[in-house]
Formats: C-alpha cells, sequence, structure tokens
C-alpha cells in the first residue's frame, strides 16, 4: 500500500507539472503613476476639507446657498478621487505571460525581485489613498451629524404637563374668562389657562352636558361642577385637534382619521384607531361664578406613544 500510495502522488504530481506547463494565465498589471496619485489625493483632500466648511458653517447658524456649495464639493470630491482610482490605479488592460513554476534561473529571480519591489510600492501608495478616502468619508459623516443638533432640546418631562395649574381661569381664544352660568347645554368652547393662549398642548373643550347625560368616573364626582366638563382637545391617536361635537349622540369627533369619543362616558374612545380616553382636566367654580381648573391633566395629552412608561 505504501509503495502505491507513492506512484500515484508520484503520477499526480507529473500531470500537475505537465499541466502546469502547458496553461497560462491572465495577469493584469498597470505601473502606478505619482501623478494620478497626487490627483486622487488632492481629489480627497478637497472632499475633507469641504466637509470641514459644510460643519463650520452649520455650527455658525448655517446658511443655504454655502452649505448646499460645500455638500457638493464634499460628494464631488469623493466621486472623482473614487473615479480617477478605478481608471488610473486599477488594471485596465490584460497580459498574457508564461506561468513560471521555479525560480532556478537568476534573470528570474531578479524578475520576481522587481515584481515584489513594485508590488510594495504600490501597495504602500494605495495604503495612502485609502487613508485619504477614510478621512474625508469620516468628515462628511461628522458634517451629517451637526443637523440632528435642528431637532431641539429633549422635551423631558415637558410632554407629561399643560399651563393648567390649581385656580386656573378658563379663558377663550381672545383671553375671555368664561362664566359658568353663560353656558347653554350642548355648548361647546376651546378654553385655555388665563395668560397662556398661546400653549396649543393646553386647549381644552368645554363641554356643558344637559342634566343627567355625563357619568363621571369613580374619584371624578367633582370634576365637572353644573355638569360642566373640560377634555383636551388633542386627539390620543395623531395629535389632531377634536372639534366636532354631535349634541344629539353627545360624541366628540376627530376630523383626521374619525376616531369617535363618548361624552357621556369620560370620552372614552368607541369608533376609530385612538385607543385611549381624552385626558379630562378637574374643574371647580370659583366665588365669581368663573370656570377654573382645579390642577392639571392627571395624565399626558395628545398620542398615546407619548405616554410610553406610565402605564
Amino acid at each position: 500500500m505504501g509503495r502505491a500510495r507513492k506512484l500515484l502522488v508520484g503520477i499526480g504530481t507529473g500531470v500537475a507539472l505537465a499541466l502546469a506547463m502547458l496553461t497560462r494565465r491572465e495577469v493584469r498589471a498597470e505601473p502606478v503613476r505619482r501623478g494620478s496619485v497626487a490627483a486622487i489625493g488632492w481629489a480627497f483632500l478637497l472632499s475633507f476639507g469641504a466637509s470641514v466648511s459644510l460643519t463650520v458653517i452649520y455650527a455658525l447658524g448655517g446658511q443655504p446657498q454655502a452649505e448646499g456649495a460645500m455638500l457638493f464639493v464634499a460628494l464631488g470630491g469623493i466621486a472623482v478621487g473614487l473615479i480617477l482610482w478605478s481608471h488610473l490605479l486599477m488594471p485596465q488592460e490584460v497580459y498574457v505571460e508564461q506561468r513560471k513554476l521555479t525560480f532556478d534561473e537568476p534573470e528570474e529571480m531578479e524578475e520576481a525581485e522587481e515584481a515584489f519591489v513594485e508590488g510594495a510600492e504600490q501597495i504602500g501608495r494605495r495604503s495612502f489613498l485609502g487613508k485619504m478616502l477614510a478621512a474625508a468619508v469620516g468628515a462628511l459623516g461628522i458634517a451629517f451629524l451637526f443637523p440632528i443638533r435642528s431637532l431641539g432640546k429633549a422635551p423631558g418631562r415637558a410632554l407629561f404637563q399643560t399651563a393648567w395649574k390649581p385656580g386656573a381661569r378658563a379663558v377663550t381664544e381672545d383671553g375671555k374668562p368664561v362664566r359658568a352660568a353663560s353656558l347653554l347645554d350642548n355648548s361647546v368652547l376651546t378654553v385655555f389657562p388665563e395668560g397662556h393662549t398661546d400653549e396649543a398642548d393646553s386647549q381644552t373643550l368645554l363641554i356643558k352636558t344637559p342634566p343627567g347625560v355625563f357619568r363621571p368616573r369613580s374619584g371624578r364626582e367633582d370634576w365637572s361642577p353644573e355638569d360642566i366638563v373640560g377634555f383636551s382637545k388633542i386627539c390620543t391617536h395623531a395629535g389632531c385637534p377634536v372639534g366636532l361635537y354631535q349634541a344629539a349622540t353627545s360624541q366628540l369627533f376627530c376630523p383626521c382619521h374619525q376616531s369617535v369619543f363618548s361624552v357621556p362616558e369620560g370620552c372614552k374612545p368607541i369608533n376609530g384607531p385612538a385607543t385611549r380616553a381624552l385626558p379630562q382636566l378637574p374643574l371647580a367654580i370659583d366665588s365669581d361664578g368663573y370656570v377654573i381648573a382645579q390642577g392639571d391633566f392627571p395624565e399626558p395629552v395628545g398620542p398615546e406613544f407619548w405616554n410610553f412608561g406610565r402605564h
């Protein structure tokens, strides 16, 4: 068995050498020109400088025309550099040479050394270009991070409270306080806390329900004096204003996505995509007969995703 195995190995080796001598392989080669490397390096350097300039311009307040020009140069520099790299440094033609299996001849050794040195030079130059490309792309990436600042400060707890405070009078959009006695059955007013008519998240629907219609939740029996109730006007689905009231059914409608809220049931959603009731504002009537708030809404107003983590 040992001799047979050696014989097979010898035959296989001989066949492989014979095939190798007969076969030819394609070799792609292209001399690297210093001018080409310089041109590509300048393109990446120009892109890097434009990205830095874009970052500085944006940090100083921004200027749309200048930002657009710098972005054009930054992206264009990278594009031009890659195109030049592809056309000038990557092999474009096909060369065929005899495959050499050994280096017994001095000429073959010399050719191998020259090829090795040339390859090392190319690797060094392309390593330099790779670093330049990384710097250009990195600077552009940093410039793209700066617009995040335009999103403003994190809201923090601002979404969980409004301008309603204990004793704040309910006033109309023009700042007039609302007397309880002036409200008729099924009348609806959009009101704000006094002094905060510009606070969109504080807008509230003040509804005078007919006697016996509204059924307060347990613990909220004193939130609706003289059958006057207040609910946030901001839909809990997508934040649209809920401003349509149907007196015959005592229902509020959101015009955006057709959510329907039942006022007698504490503005519980009975149709549409909304899944959470409109937050109720605890109301009272002061000694002068004006409608006031006992405090803020007991839960965040607006779309339900604002309220994650509170349930």
